[in-house]
């Protein structure tokens, strides 16, 4: 943690530094997936796990509200110090996220086929995609019930708990890629395999962290389990972040679908680089979760001035950054590539679109940002009218304007997608800052 630097840089920073960490660790999984698979004869196996584990964001993330929701309520009600708040809110959240786990495993395979058909792959990556989602599937209550984990514990302002939780069940994923793999011979099988070990193993391990976190004097009751208006209420006041969350993973359905229109190296290039886009999406959040926590904290006390101290230090750290991801991949991105991938093919399609990857922390980095600014306000109407306007409004027409200019029209309309979400939301900032609506009622 950098030393001698204002008293909420500290903060910032000690929450920031391990759930920088902790985000790492989701890119590097990706990053270990392609390395293993992208060494293989065949670039089916990694076009077969960029499809089925694009499809997996969409479904998964579709109730990132989870995470997102959980942090912004919980940020507030532990600025407000309500203990009560704090234990029923986490309690329900976690009902509710294995009822819907598993009900995603009850209604699977309609889903794996419509998402499968959608994306159009070739009819040997359809085949392994499938086999690969038919595994996945089973880790859905595990991977819901994370996610409120990780948002009650960024809201709370414990920070390693994501982060011990994340890089043991990371580490414990890796080592199973490589054993099931590279030893055993099961290539995307094994994958999807490990992978639902490892979402077993972190929320095993962030269930005993929030057990250990439980606020004092705050026992066990039945008040606590709420009544259906409680729950109901969850999913009514995070529905914009599910709509905003769904339209956007289209938009990577979508570039994913278009990418293997134009081939398997075209996939696999892509998969190669949106990796990449993991990595900077996940590092650049660090310092938006943290100003969820802080943001949240700021509001729950009513504190006008400490929000614009937060809002100031988080943007000055996510430029730095930005810039420092935009050097490496400046300096480093042909490396890179190789490093993740031996098909030569699939090397040289990816240093092709490798500039588009140079433009992506600047482009990317206001929206990471402003998502954090808006969650610890529960400002989530705003996101999903922005992301809507972005997708619709500016993604789409982009696209179709450029479909001659091939794989290099997609990436372009993906970063015009990332300029519109910083120009809108950055607006509705400023009008809320003006009219001093952050802290109203809403």
């Amino acid at each position: 943690m950098p030393f001698n630097l204002p008293a909420t840089d500290r903060r910032l920073w000690a929450l920031a530094w391990p759930l920088m960490l902790t985000n790492l660790t989701v890119p590097l999984l990706g990053l270990v997936d392609t390395a293993v698979l992208g060494h293989l004869e065949s670039p089916e196996y990694l076009g077969a796990v960029a499809v089925g584990a694009n499809l997996f964001s969409i479904l998964y993330w579709t109730f990132g509200f989870m995470r997102m929701g959980t942090t912004g309520l919980a940020a507030q009600a532990w600025g407000k110090r309500d203990n009560f708040s704090q234990v029923a809110l986490l309690l329900r959240s976690i009902l509710l996220a294995t009822g819907i786990g598993l009900l995603l495993i009850l209604f699977h395979q309609p889903l794996i086929q419509t998402g499968l058909s959608l994306m159009n792959p070739s009819d040997n990556v359809t085949e392994l995609a499938a086999e690969y989602a038919g595994i996945r599937i089973w880790s859905a209550p595990a991977v819901l019930c994370q996610y409120t984990l990780v948002g009650w514990l960024i809201g709370t302002q414990f920070p390693r708990g994501p982060m011990i939780m994340l890089i043991a069940a990371n580490g414990l994923n890796i080592v199973l890629d490589i054993l099931f793999v590279t030893v055993l011979g099961w290539n995307s099988r094994g994958v999807a395999i490990a992978t639902v070990i490892a979402e077993y193993g972190a929320a095993a391990i962030g269930f005993l962290i929030v057990l250990r976190r439980m606020p004092e004097g705050q026992g066990l009751t039945k008040a606590l389990f709420g009544k259906l208006e409680d729950y109901l209420r969850i999913l009514q006041v995070n529905r914009y972040i599910m709509v905003r969350t769904i339209a956007l993973l289209l938009v990577l359905a979508f570039f994913t679908a278009q990418g293997a229109r134009q081939g398997d190296t075209i996939l696999a290039a892509n998969a190669v680089l949106i990796t990449f886009l993991l990595l900077i999406s996940n590092a650049l959040d660090g310092f938006a979760n943290a100003a969820e926590a802080l943001i949240g904290e700021a509001i729950g006390k009513g504190s006008r001035r400490r929000f614009r101290v937060v809002f100031r230090s988080a943007l000055r750290w996510s430029l730095w950054g930005a810039l420092l991801l935009t050097i490496v991949f400046v300096a480093g991105g042909h490396w890179l590539i190789a490093l993740l991938t031996g098909i030569e093919e699939v090397r040289a399609t990816a240093w092709r679109y490798l500039p588009w990857l140079w433009l992506l922390p600047f482009a990317a980095v206001w929206g990471f940002l402003l998502d954090g600014i808006f969650i610890g306000a529960t400002r989530t109407r705003d996101m999903q009218n922005t992301m809507l306007f972005s997708a619709l409004a500016v993604f789409a027409p982009v696209w179709w304007l450029t479909t001659g200019w091939g794989n290099h029209g997609l990436w372009f309309a993906l970063i015009s997608l990332m300029v519109a979400r910083a120009l809108s939301m950055g607006w509705l900032c400023w009008s809320h800052t003006r009219n001093d609506r952050w802290f109203q009622s809403q």
